[in-house]
C-alpha cells in the first residue's frame, strides 16, 4: 500500500478516534437551570389570611424614597424635559386617564399618531418588562425612549440638565433627594422619575377588601364577575393573576393589524425566541379608567375585549394564537358580571396629587373629566380599608332544607365546617374564605349529597381559601370543572365522585401543600385528576377512567403519584411541563404503585387544546418534565405505549416553547409491563412503525431505562450502572441516527 494511502487511512483513524473521544467524554448538553425565583409554581397566599385571595406582590423593581419620589413628582409633571417643552411624562400617562392617554394610540411631538397604546403606569413599580414588547428591563432604561425619541419628547441630555441646573429649586430637590451640591445628573434625573412612578400602587380595590374578608365588598353581581374571570370557562386568570391581574410574560392574542398600519411584530422585534405578534399582558387595576385597549388600540371597551376573547381572540379570523385562547360562550348577563368585576379592580385611593405649578414656570398637564369613574362608582361599594379583617369564631354551618349552598356558604366564615346534607343540589358554589371544611353528609343509604350542574353551569365548586377541605360528595355535569381550587396554600381533596365535569374533575391550580385521594373520575375531556403550577403535591388512591387524561401532574414541583389506578383513558399518568404558562418547571416527581392499563380510549378533547395532541393507548406519558422517577408500576394492556417519554418539540413549534424542551433525570426501574404497543396509534406507528413497552424519542440527557421490558425504542435503553463515558457516547449516537432518520 503506498504511504500516502497509509497516511489518509491513519489520519481518519486519528480523526474518528478524536471523535469517539469527545462524544465519550465531553460533558452533555442540557437545558438551562432556572433560578427557584423563576419557577413560578406554587402559591403565593399571604398567610396568614382572612382568604386565599390575599397574594404576596411581587418585590419592587427599584429604590424610592420620600425625597426622590417627591423631586420624580415634578419632572414628571414638568414639560422642561422636552426640548420644545411643550411635552411631559404626564402628555401620556395622564393621572385622570388611569396614568394614559385616552387615544387608540399615543400621539407623538409633531401632532402625529404614535404605533401603539399607552400602557397606564399603576403598579408600574412591580413590572420587570416594559413596553408592550418588554424591550426595557427597568424604569430607568424605558423612559430613555420617551425622552430621547425624536417623535416624542426629543430631548438631549445635556441641554435638559443645562436647563435643570439654571433652576434653582430644582437644584435644591437634587441636591436634597440625593445629597452633595451638584446632585443634577441624567442618572439622577431618570432615578428620580423612576422613584415616583414606583410610589403609583393601587392595592385597596373593592376586590382588595373582599380579599381582605369583607364579604360585601362586592356586589353579588362583581362576585359572579370573580367566579367567572378565574374559572377556566374565560382562563382570564391564566394571564392576569391577582394580585398584579398582569404579566411580564408575552402572549399571541391574535391581535389584528389596524387599516393602513405597518405590521407589529411585537416580542418578535426584540428577542431572537420571541413570537411575532406577542405582546404582554398589562395590568387590569384600573383598567375600567385607561380606555381603549390592546396594543393598538383597536378595542373601545371592555365589552369589546370579552368579546374578542370569546371568539378566540383572533383566530376567529385565521390569526394564530397561544393555545390557551380558546373560544367560550357568555351569555348576555355573564358580560355584565365580568365587567363589573373588572370594574371592582379600580383603586385611586393613593393618587398622586398633580402640582398645581413646577419648578420651571412651564404650563402642567390639564386634568380632564374621565367618563368611566362615573360608570365605575355605580357598581363599587364602600368599604373600609383593605387591611382590614372582621373577626370570626369557628363554627359549623349546617345547609338548611330551603337553603342553598352558596347561601349557607356565605354565612360561613374562616375556620368553619359546612355540613351538607344528602340531597341533588342543582347550582354551583364559591368559598373564599381560609381554613373552611366542606363535608357531605351521606344518607342512610351511603349516598353522597350531589352536586348537578346540569351540564349548563361552568364549575361546580370554586375555592380560593387557604386550607381547604373538601370531602363525600358526587359532583357532575358542568361543562368547564368540578372543583377548581386557585391559589390556595393547603388543600386537601378526598373521598369524592366526579362525573362529566367538562375539562377538569378536580383542579388545583398554583397551589401549594396539596392532598388529593380516594376519588373516583369519569368523563372529562382534559385530566380527571389534575394539579398545576403547583408545588407538593400528593395524588393517591384514585381511580379514573374514561378521560382523555386519567393522573397529570403539570408544571409542579415536588409531586407524588402512587397507588391510583388509571384504566381506560386516553392515557393514564401524565407528568408534563408546557410551554406559554407562569409556572416554567417540572421537577421532582416521583410515580410509584400505579396500576395504568388499557389506556386506549378515543381522545375527545377539544380540537386545538394542548391535550388533543395526545395519541391514544399510552399508559404513562412523560412530556419535557425533569427528575421524575417511576418505579414499581404495573403498566400493561396500552396500545401504543406502556411508558413514553418525549421532547417538547412532538407537538409545539420552535417559536411556541419557552421552558427547557427535554425531558432530563428520568430514572424508570422496576415496572411491570405487559402487551403494550400491540396496536399504535397511527401517529406513533408512522414515526416508528410500531407501538412497544417503553418509548423515548433520546431527547433529554441523564434517562436511565432499569427495565426488563419486551420491546423499546431504542432497542438498547441506557442502565444507571452504565459508566458515563459509555452513556454520553451512546447517547450522542443514538441523537446522531434519529435526527437522521427524521
Amino acid at each position: 500500500m503506498k504511504i500516502w494511502i497509509k497516511r489518509i487511512l491513519l489520519s481518519l483513524g486519528v480523526l474518528a478516534l478524536l471523535g469517539i473521544l469527545y462524544a465519550a467524554f465531553a460533558p452533555l448538553p442540557y437545558d438551562p437551570v432556572l433560578p427557584k425565583e423563576k419557577w413560578g409554581a406554587g402559591a403565593s397566599s399571604v398567610l396568614p389570611a382572612y382568604s386565599g385571595l390575599q397574594r404576596e406582590f411581587p418585590a419592587i423593581n427599584g429604590e424610592t424614597s420620600p425625597e426622590k419620589a417627591e423631586l420624580g413628582r415634578m419632572l414628571f409633571f414638568d414639560p422642561v424635559l422636552s426640548k420644545n417643552q411643550d411635552m411631559a411624562c404626564a402628555t401620556c400617562h395622564n393621572p385622570s386617564l388611569g396614568f394614559s392617554d385616552g387615544l387608540s394610540t399615543a400621539k407623538g411631538a409633531d401632532g402625529k399618531p404614535l404605533p401603539r397604546n399607552t400602557l397606564s403606569l399603576w403598579n408600574v413599580a412591580y413590572a420587570t418588562n416594559f413596553f408592550w414588547d418588554g424591550r426595557a428591563k427597568t424604569l430607568e432604561e424605558q423612559m430613555n425612549v420617551p425622552l430621547h425619541a425624536s417623535n416624542e419628547m426629543a430631548g438631549t441630555d445635556q441641554e435638559t440638565i443645562t436647563r435643570l441646573k439654571a433652576i434653582p429649586a430644582y437644584v435644591d430637590l437634587f441636591n436634597k433627594a440625593y445629597g452633595g451640591t451638584d446632585s443634577v445628573s441624567t442618572q439622577n434625573m431618570q432615578s428620580a422619575i423612576a422613584a415616583f412612578e414606583r410610589t403609583l400602587v393601587s392595592n385597596n380595590s373593592p376586590f382588595d377588601k373582599y380579599a381582605a374578608g369583607q364579604f360585601d365588598a362586592l356586589t353579588a353581581q362583581q362576585r359572579r364577575g370573580l367566579n367567572l374571570f378565574r374559572s377556566a370557562a374565560t382562563r382570564c386568570f391564566e394571564c392576569h393573576a391577582a394580585p398584579t391581574f398582569g404579566s411580564d410574560n408575552f402572549f399571541l392574542t391574535g391581535v389584528a393589524d389596524l387599516p393602513g398600519q405597518v405590521h407589529d411584530k411585537g416580542r418578535a422585534a426584540i428577542a431572537p425566541d420571541g413570537k411575532d405578534g406577542a405582546f404582554k399582558a398589562p395590568t387590569l387595576r384600573n383598567i375600567a379608567l385607561s380606555a381603549p385597549y390592546m396594543h393598538n388600540g383597536s378595542l373601545a371597551t371592555l365589552s369589546d375585549v370579552i368579546d374578542f376573547y370569546a371568539k378566540g381572540g383572533g383566530s376567529a379570523n385565521g390569526l394564530t394564537v397561544d393555545r390557551q385562547i380558546v373560544p367560550f360562550e357568555l351569555s348576555l348577563q355573564e358580560k355584565d358580571d365580568l365587567i363589573a368585576f373588572l370594574y371592582a379592580l379600580t383603586d385611586e385611593s393613593k393618587a398622586v396629587v398633580v402640582p398645581d405649578s413646577v419648578p420651571s414656570g412651564l404650563p402642567v398637564v390639564k386634568q380632564v373629566a374621565n367618563p368611566a369613574r362615573e360608570v365605575v362608582s355605580q357598581y363599587n361599594v364602600a368599604g373600609a380599608e383593605a387591611g382590614t379583617s372582621p373577626k370570626h369564631e369557628p363554627a359549623t354551618v349546617v345547609v338548611g332544607p330551603n337553603e342553598t349552598l352558596q347561601e349557607a356558604a356565605d354565612r360561613a366564615g374562616p375556620g368553619d365546617t359546612i355540613q351538607v346534607p344528602y340531597k341533588v343540589y342543582k347550582e354551583s358554589m364559591v368559598i373564599d374564605w381560609s381554613d373552611i371544611k366542606l363535608i357531605g353528609v351521606p344518607n342512610d343509604k351511603g349516598e353522597m349529597p350531589v352536586i348537578d350542574g346540569e351540564n349548563k353551569r361552568a364549575d361546580g365548586v370554586i375555592a380560593s381559601g387557604n386550607n381547604f377541605e373538601m370531602a363525600n360528595f358526587s359532583v357532575m355535569n358542568y361543562t368547564s370543572n368540578g372543583v377548581l381550587v386557585e391559589g390556595a396554600t393547603g388543600v386537601h381533596l378526598h373521598d369524592m365522585y366526579i362525573e362529566n365535569t367538562g375539562v377538569y374533575g378536580v383542579y388545583p391550580v398554583r397551589s401549594t401543600n396539596v392532598l388529593i385521594e380516594r376519588i373516583k373520575a369519569t368523563k372529562m375531556n382534559d385530566a380527571a385528576i389534575y394539579a398545576g403550577k403547583s408545588k407538593n403535591v400528593i395524588i393517591r388512591d384514585t381511580e379514573t377512567y374514561g378521560n382523555v387524561i386519567g393522573v397529570e401532574l403539570e408544571n409542579t414541583v415536588n409531586g407524588e403519584v402512587y397507588n391510583n389506578h388509571a384504566h381506560d383513558n386516553t392515557v393514564g399518568i401524565f407528568i408534563d411541563l408546557l410551554p406559554q404558562l407562569p409556572s416554567k418547571v417540572s421537577l421532582n416527581t416521583k410515580v410509584h404503585d400505579n396500576i395504568s392499563e388499557n389506556n386506549n380510549g378515543k381522545n375527545f378533547a377539544k380540537p386545538g387544546a394542548s391535550q388533543a395532541l395526545i395519541p391514544p393507548g399510552t399508559g404513562m406519558l412523560i412530556l419535557a418534565a425533569d427528575q421524575v422517577e417511576v418505579y414499581n408500576n404495573t403498566i400493561r394492556g396500552n396500545k401504543t405505549g406502556g411508558l413514553a417519554v418525549f421532547n417538547l418539540t412532538i407537538g409545539f413549534a420552535t417559536e411556541e416553547i419557552d421552558v427547557g424542551p427535554n425531558p432530563e433525570h428520568i430514572y424508570a426501574h422496576g415496572n411491570t409491563y405487559d402487551h403494550n404497543g400491540f396496536d399504535a396509534d397511527p401517529f406513533v406507528k408512522n414515526m416508528l412503525g410500531k407501538g412497544f413497552d417503553i418509548i423515548w424519542d433520546t431527547n433529554g440527557a441523564d434517562n436511565h431505562f432499569d427495565e426488563k421490558v419486551s420491546s423499546s425504542f431504542p432497542p438498547i435503553l441506557p442502565r444507571k450502572n452504565w459508566p458515563q463515558p459509555l452513556y454520553n457516547l451512546y447517547w450522542r449516537l443514538m441523537n446522531f441516527v434519529v435526527k437522521i432518520a427524521s
